[in-house]
């Protein structure tokens, strides 16, 4: 018999009450548990960058943390700062700049893209390259993301202004 933890958390705004094993990963528990599909698994290991979530307000790999490990803790993905708008100007900007092509390292780019744009108003593009390279992308080359994350921080700057 497999033995499980009770764990709460809030994720994306709601509180989320759960008996998980003591195992499981945080994006298999979004994915499987909660239906939040939008963190995605790729290599498993916290290389790629596809299953980048916010816990506490810290980007981090949900390949690489226990569910557990998140109890009593907030949690946010791409769908909550997606609903919230948060994340509008820069998913436009995605979509112009055609930087999603096939969409599955879309999610954590954003997220991960975000987090640069809330620390630094205006990067460069070699610091945008640097922050966003632990995100793997195959379809774009990521020129076009890094184009799309620097529209958006020159948006916001002159929104600002």
């Amino acid at each position: 018999m497999t033995a499980s933890v009770s764990i709460k958390l809030t994720v994306n705004g709601e509180t989320v009450t759960a008996d998980v094993p003591p195992r499981m990963h945080l994006a298999d528990f979004l994915r499987e548990r909660l239906s939040l599909t939008g963190t995605h698994i790729g290599c498993e290991h916290g290389v790629c960058g596809a299953c980048t979530v916010r816990l506490d307000g810290d980007i981090v790999r949900g390949c690489l943390v226990l569910a557990v490990q998140a109890n009593g803790a907030a949690v946010e993905t791409v769908e909550g700062v997606s609903d919230s708008g948060e994340i509008a100007d820069l998913q436009e900007a995605f979509r112009q700049r055609n930087a999603l092509q096939c969409g599955y390292c879309t999610p954590g780019m954003l997220l991960t893209a975000q987090e640069l744009l809330a620390r630094e108003e205006t990067p460069d593009r070699e610091t945008i390259r640097e922050h966003m390279s632990g995100n793997y992308c195959r379809c774009t080359g990521y020129q076009a993301i890094v184009d799309a994350v620097e529209t958006t921080a020159r948006a916001r700057a002159a929104a600002r202004t």
